[in-house]
């Protein structure tokens, strides 16, 4: 007689691997998770794309404001300020449309709008956290799911359901699992790299807005005030609201 690891052993259908599951648990959070997948496979891209010191603060944007504030051409700023954009430029291009007036102002403006810049770049890459978070829930609804397969399952058969009758159900479970967390760990892992890289920029961007402004003459000076008291704008973790 056969022993009965060996029945089961023969008992496993070919295609059990990794596809073979794929396609007998695919249903409506299969196409959920496979859609967050390319949702943030399309983000991450844009990320490599986007989140960089030089596109965010490239010198070359910032040599270019420095020079047109300290030669007081204002005009030419305006014109370089609405073509760039470039996180300075952003908060320069706020500064020279706000009418500023005094010294205190312009400071307050620029605040607001390197604040502003910095929750913009947050937010590129926040779909990667609320995909990673939501991954792991919609594969536990898939495995709840797959569990009341196989439950009814084993009630349709009054209680004498054997391995074959419930493994549908149980590999549906599994399989949701896995998937969720498959999506998950990778966007978390980018999410967590990227919030780091985008925090180190946005608080140098701080930094450099802080000194071009102050480039800037304002009401009843001739030129920049580089003797009085800088208030740098506060660093971009305490400003940026994620």
């Amino acid at each position: 007689m056969i022993s009965s690891p060996l029945l089961a052993a023969a008992a496993v259908p070919a295609n059990a691997g990794l596809w073979g599951l794929f396609t007998q648990s695919f249903d409506v959070f299969t196409v959920l998770l496979l859609v967050g997948s390319l949702v943030a496979v399309a983000i991450i891209v844009r990320c490599m794309l986007d989140v960089r010191e030089s596109r965010i603060l490239p010198e070359v944007s910032i040599n270019r404001i420095t020079d047109l504030a300290r030669a007081g051409r204002e005009e030419d700023l305006r014109a370089f300020v609405r073509g760039d954009d470039s996180f300075p430029a952003r908060v320069m291009r706020e500064v020279l449309s706000s009418g500023r007036k005094d010294r205190n102002s312009i400071r307050e403006t620029a605040e607001i709008a390197a604040s502003d810049e910095c929750s913009r770049w947050f937010r590129t890459i926040e779909p990667l956290n609320i995909i990673g978070n939501l991954g792991p829930l919609i594969g536990l609804a898939g495995t709840v799911w797959g569990m009341i397969i196989a439950f009814t399952s084993l009630g349709e058969s009054g209680g004498q359901a054997g391995p074959s009758d419930l493994s549908l159900g149980i590999s549906k479970a599994l399989f949701h699992t896995l998937l969720g967390l498959t999506l998950a760990i990778p966007c978390l892992l980018v999410f967590g790299f990227y919030r780091s890289i985008v925090d180190r920029i946005c608080t140098r961007a701080m930094v450099v807005c802080t000194q071009l402004v102050d480039l800037l003459p304002a009401e009843g000076t001739a030129g920049p005030v580089d003797a009085e008291p800088r208030a740098e704008l506060k660093p971009a973790r305490e400003k940026a609201r994620v």
